[in-house]
């Protein structure tokens, strides 16, 4: 059994909350000696202090600089790369194109050639076993 529950059973009547005088003085004493020390503290003259300026400050700036450039300048040359793929890209393509369509035209060409070889007579079909005959009299002839 420890000191507090012996004190329980003795004192029914006395409330376990309720303070000793010797430890109420203490602690009265204790809080007017804090009030009084936050008082002192709050009322005393105060020095303002300046910020010491770094001998770091413009060598910083100046890194955030060049950092800010290098990012500004990676991101404008590197759109100008894309702009660039991109000009050679409609380049090639065009030049695709074109090439295709010089060769379909020449293919039109050939074909239409070939149409006009196989339409074109140079003498109607009832007169063409005259001109057969014609045909063998001058290479007879020369």
């Amino acid at each position: 059994m420890n000191r507090r529950e012996e004190d329980l059973q003795h004192a029914p009547d006395h409330d376990p909350l309720e303070l000793e005088p010797e430890l109420r003085e203490a602690l009265g004493n204790f809080k007017s000696s804090v009030n009084a020390w936050s008082e002192a503290m709050m009322h005393r003259p105060r020095e303002i202090k300046a910020q010491a300026r770094s001998s770091w400050a413009a060598p910083k700036w100046a890194l955030g600089c060049a950092v800010f450039l290098a990012t500004v300048s990676g991101g404008v040359y590197q759109n100008h790369r894309h702009l660039e793929a991109a000009k050679a890209q409609t380049a090639r393509i065009a030049e695709q194109q074109r090439l295709q369509s010089a060769q379909r035209a020449q293919e039109e060409a050939d074909l239409l050639a070939k149409v006009d070889n196989d339409i074109a007579r140079q003498v109607p079909s009832a007169l063409e076993p005259l001109a057969s005959l014609m045909d063998d009299n001058q290479n007879i002839g020369n």
